[in-house]
């Protein structure tokens, strides 16, 4: 399998946008962006992060054994370029607050509509990533509009009336 054409078909739909966030063993905030999340469980409710092997967040992750999820919202490109960066520095001019649960990890103020705060309970090591399984302790949702990636560009959900889908 060609590796741009398995890039090609994973880009061709959209999915959505976060930033995962943890503390390290020094209590110093790590984030980075990820498309690559998904439900797992509803009962009890669970969702998987899959983490690059080289992403500088790893360690924390790995250490602090929690994480958030921060969906990012239309507005919130800027914390996309913040965060795709390999900078240690990401966190300098980002407001956040201590998540209520998982080991305070950073729940970001801008950008974001939506936060899911996670505890890990199995990591699995799948080619060049981690997959992180964690229970959702806590999450909080707001009505603002989400920020979706396509093709290399980033776009607003767009606000239409639903599609019935019944037969």
């Amino acid at each position: 399998m060609d590796a741009q054409l398995f890039r090609d078909f994973f880009s061709s739909f959209p999915t959505m946008v976060s930033v995962v966030t943890a503390l390290d063993a020094d209590g110093e905030p790590r984030g980075f962006t990820c498309s690559a999340i998904t439900a797992v469980s509803a009962e009890p409710p669970m969702l998987l992060v899959c983490v690059d092997k080289r992403s500088q967040t790893l360690r924390a992750l790995r250490s602090s054994g929690a994480f958030v999820v921060n969906m990012l919202a239309a507005d919130g490109q800027e914390a996309v370029r913040v965060f795709a960066g390999r900078s240690d520095r990401k966190f300098t001019h980002v407001r956040w607050r201590p998540a209520h649960v998982a080991a305070g990890a950073p729940v970001l103020l801008d950008g974001a509509y939506a936060h899911a705060e996670c505890s890990v309970v199995r990591t699995v090591e799948a080619g060049d990533h981690w997959i992180f399984i964690a229970t959702v302790d806590h999450c909080e949702v707001s009505s603002r509009p989400p920020l979706l990636h396509q093709r290399g560009t980033f776009h607003a959900w767009p606000a239409r009336a639903p599609v019935d889908v019944r037969s």
